[in-house]
């Protein structure tokens, strides 16, 4: 749905706290995921007797483990804002990733947010006095209340009906 004319305003865009527990969130989601992963390897790995396999993720350097939880990280992130536009955090706080003018972000945008949270310190820039963290100003995107938002793009679509008859 194309809102020509809509856009979003600061009242939409997500409090600085629910910022701050979408980061918690995600980060502690992350956790449990790249936990999971590695525990399924090591388990399916013995099952077929590889105990290779089993050996080396056990044994994996600090490096190792840091690109793991990156590649882990990037696709979680990828993933889920480009299929339903939030994580499992934005979900839980009642957020969702737009575009200026409401809409879905496309897959290079949620590509360009998804690149820019591996910038030392980035996760916490959105504290700044504008509430945008670098990866929502560098993808043009914005996180924003999802109730409000649908309730103000009802109204505008309102007005925009009784403005065109």
């Amino acid at each position: 749905m194309k809102n020509e004319g809509f856009t979003i305003t600061d009242d939409l865009q997500a409090s600085q706290l629910q910022r701050f527990l979408n980061l918690i969130i995600d980060l502690l989601f992350i956790y449990i995921l790249v936990l999971s992963l590695g525990t399924t390897i090591i388990l399916v790995a013995l099952s077929v007797g590889n105990f290779e396999l089993s050996n080396w993720v056990e044994n994996l350097s600090i490096v190792e483990i840091g690109f793991y939880t990156a590649i882990v990280s990037f696709l979680y992130y990828y993933s889920t804002e480009v299929y339903f536009s939030r994580t499992i955090a934005k979900l839980l706080t009642h957020t969702i990733v737009v575009n200026a003018d409401g809409t879905k972000p496309s897959k290079r945008s949620v590509f360009i947010r998804s690149c820019c949270r591996f910038i030392p310190f980035e996760a916490f820039t959105f504290l700044r006095k504008n509430g945008l963290g670098l990866h929502d100003v560098y993808s043009k995107t914005f996180v924003v209340r999802k109730a409000k938002l649908e309730n103000n793009k009802k109204e505008f679509l309102k007005i925009q009906e009784i403005s065109n008859s």
